[in-house]
């Protein structure tokens, strides 16, 4: 009998499983995958290392969070600064003053101001997400670098997904290419993996283990469970809906292939979101290199879950599976699936911590 069988060996379910072994817990955890770390998971290809699950940027304006990471890993200063690349045209992200230069040749935040305003199209109460940019950035911004980019993204044509998807987008009159504002951001050194080692030192670990719900009940008090809330419960109300992520990666015998860790293709007719070049993250200096292409696609059995799609539907769907989920006296659920958001990487651990403290009191 364990104190604790955690479900998920990613960074909700190893936070809360290192919290409780501190206080001389014990823990189970478990994960169908044959590695820790979730999707942050990293891993050594040709001295270089490879972010399994798509890049990883560690942000956050959390001063006690960036205190705990730091714990268990040194950062580097890597900052996030995105390209686009549309038709062999590069824009800097995000949409700052570079972006506006290069569209338009303008040069002062006061001409860039006039240059959007000019072709913003004002809808009232835009029906859709191809109106709600239009009305907030105009018609280049909008072709060049959101529409094909998002029609990858989500499957679906920007006047048939909602507008809500883009509430506001960041336009920064500054000559400025830092994608966060974050105060703390960076790549761990040596990648995500380590720390999770360090996590989940002193927990019983069982990999290629999938939760099986009459199985696994009775081999702990509690159950922190991290995975899909639909799965849990056996889909009974039916699935919640995610975008799926491909990634075609290859190593490269030349020592920079792109110049820079993040290439964003928004163009619809290249048929992936994104290149990373991992080297960069690390600021590598290896002979060769190593890349991942990113392929957006619906997820179907048997693919990982990666983006909810938070529309009236599916979120009212998971309103009622988290009413199944408060009558479950000791189960708690958490972390991005088990919740049904996408967090960032510092909100997960914020709130793996809150969930320890509450079990502690």
């Amino acid at each position: 009998m364990y104190d604790y069988l955690i479900v998920g060996a990613g960074l909700f379910g190893a936070v809360f499983a290192h919290e409780m072994r501190a206080r001389e817990k014990r823990c189970l955890v478990i994960d169908r995958r044959s590695h820790i770390g979730g999707n942050c998971h990293t891993k050594r290809v040709a001295d270089i290392d490879v972010h399994s699950y798509g890049a990883h940027i560690f942000h956050t304006d959390d001063g006690p969070v960036w205190d705990y990471v730091n714990r268990f890993a040194e950062f580097n200063r890597y900052t996030n600064s995105p390209i686009a690349n549309y038709k062999g045209e590069i824009y800097n992200l995000p949409f700052n003053m570079n972006t506006f230069h290069a569209l338009w040749g303008v040069r002062t935040p006061r001409e860039a101001k006039e240059k959007i305003e000019s072709q913003r199209l004002y809808t009232a109460e835009p029906q859709n997400l191809e109106e709600q940019a239009l009305s907030l950035v105009g018609g280049d911004i909008y072709e060049k670098l959101i529409k094909g980019y998002t029609e990858k993204q989500w499957g679906r044509k920007c006047s048939e997904l909602p507008a809500f998807i883009i509430k506001r987008l960041p336009l920064r009159f500054t000559y400025d290419n830092n994608y966060f504002n974050d105060r703390f951001q960076g790549v761990p050194i040596g990648g995500y993996t380590p720390i999770f080692e360090k996590l989940l030192a002193g927990c019983e670990l069982r990999l290629n283990t999938p939760f099986d719900r009459e199985k696994h009940e009775k081999a702990a008090k509690r159950i922190v469970y991290t995975g899909a809330i639909d799965e849990y419960f056996d889909f009974c109300l039916g699935a919640l809906e995610y975008r799926s992520l491909r990634f075609e990666s290859e190593t490269l015998d030349t020592e920079n292939h792109q110049g820079n860790a993040v290439v964003n293709y928004t163009s619809a007719d290249v048929p992936y979101t994104r290149i990373i070049e991992h080297k960069h993250f690390a600021f590598g200096t290896q002979p060769v290199t190593v890349i991942s292409r990113e392929y957006p696609r619906e997820r179907k059995a048997g693919d990982e879950p990666y983006y909810p799609v938070n529309d009236a539907r599916n979120n009212a769907l998971y309103a009622r599976y988290r009413a199944l989920a408060d009558r479950e006296a000791n189960v708690l659920f958490g972390g991005r699936l088990g919740l049904y958001r996408y967090f960032d990487m510092w909100r997960v651990i914020k709130d793996a911590l809150a969930c320890a403290e509450r079990e502690i009191g």
